[in-house]
């Protein structure tokens, strides 16, 4: 609670930033038209061409496009004109020749927004390091790359809001609960962001106007950057962060997110076999490769406690001519429960303090990524560990 009041009187003097987004209304099921949509913030993006006719929308087209590897670490431009070629490749397709459409950008990684169409990228995260954008404005960026790629017979694109995936998760959200207040992503990445009255946000730039909100978007995956976790971190969180592109930076993150909970599990059975516990202290080459344990394997082996069919599955497979026993498949499982367990405790605790701050009667969170998705648990852990807290602040 402390870390969001710091970060709304002040970005700069705070770790975690509470950034304005500067979308003070969400949907009212008034909306109507079609609209392209560009998702940036991960390993691929997406295109879509969307209908809105009030209560209803839907999506008319869709298409997934990875993202090269050596695009990650090339120049914005590259990243940006290659995107652009894809957004104006898919307008094509859908005969959008002579149409001015609106597009809306999200964009999930660190941003200081100054207005709904303006997008400063603070830094990048999960393993983008493309240069030329860290300080400069993100849609200004993409403006450009469409205008490079666009030739008379295309349609005019006009960028005209940037939200990140948290923001966006949060509108859908309210499309069908009226008492959606929160935005929750869990996948590859994690962040949280809420509705904030215009009163309790020192640093709001304008007057209070109607409507009197805004929303926040929170970056609380930057808590523990100033060392205030130092004391729930164990020597496999603080390994994993030394041996990171981005030392000491997003340490919440580190704790909660799909991209390193399996290498926290790598390093974790590491040391087991070290000290003996695991595999008869034989370590198979394979588990010495950084990053080399997929997500949905995690979520494998906790879909059944009590059955190690989907433990011994990933053993077999993926530490090829390993020797292991039944208690080795046993412990495994249960660092690999403890892990996803301790991440889904830590998103409760942040969506607590967020609950605590709206003070409503009723508050409804909207959630995606990955691992809160398709893991078969967590969402229920989630729910249990939040309730818990719920109930325990009543006393």
């Amino acid at each position: 609670m402390k870390e969001f009041e710091r970060g709304l009187k002040s970005t700069q003097d705070s770790v975690v930033k509470m950034y304005l987004t500067y979308v003070r209304s969400l949907p009212n099921k008034e909306e109507r038209g079609k609209y392209l949509a560009l998702d940036l913030g991960g390993t691929n993006f997406r295109i879509l061409l969307i209908e809105f006719n009030q209560e209803n929308f839907k999506i008319i087209d869709l298409q997934m496009e990875p993202i090269p590897t050596e695009l990650f670490y090339g120049t914005g431009q590259q990243l940006f004109d290659y995107i652009a070629q894809h957004v104006v490749d898919f307008a094509i397709r859908n005969k959008l020749v002579g149409v001015r459409i609106a597009l809306g950008f999200c964009f999930s990684f660190p941003v200081i927004q100054r207005g709904l169409a303006e997008a400063t990228l603070v830094t990048w995260t999960k393993s983008f390091d493309c240069s030329g954008v860290v300080g400069y404005d993100v849609v200004r960026l993409l403006k450009a790359s469409l205008k490079r790629k666009m030739i008379h017979s295309i349609p005019f694109i006009d960028v005209v809001a940037i939200i990140n995936d948290t923001t966006g998760t949060l509108i859908c959200g309210a499309l069908q609960d009226k008492n959606c207040k929160i935005g929750l992503i869990v996948g590859t990445g994690s962040n949280a962001c809420y509705v904030e009255k215009l009163q309790k946000i020192e640093k709001w730039p304008f007057n209070y106007g109607s409507p009197d909100q805004v929303v926040i978007n929170c970056e609380c995956g930057a808590f523990g950057d100033d060392n205030v976790l130092e004391f729930v971190t164990t020597v496999w969180d603080r390994a994993l962060n030394y041996e990171s592109l981005n030392i000491d930076k997003q340490i919440h993150e580190k704790l909660i997110s799909g991209m390193y909970l399996p290498e926290l599990l790598r390093r974790t059975i590491i040391t087991l076999i070290e000290k003996g516990i695991l595999f008869q202290g034989k370590a198979p080459l394979e588990l010495f490769k950084p990053y080399s344990i997929e997500t949905k394997f995690m979520s494998f082996m906790d879909r059944d406690p009590e059955d190690l069919k989907e433990t011994i599955f990933f053993i077999s497979n993926h530490f090829k001519n390993l020797e292991f026993s039944e208690i080795d498949a046993k412990i495994v499982q249960m660092v690999n429960n403890r892990i996803t367990r301790r991440s889904a405790n830590f998103v409760a605790n942040c969506l607590w303090a967020l609950i605590k701050r709206i003070d409503g009667p009723n508050v409804s969170i909207a959630y995606d990524g990955s691992l809160i998705c398709l893991h078969p648990h967590y969402k229920k852990w989630v729910e249990e560990k939040l309730n818990y807290l719920m109930d325990y602040g009543k006393k």
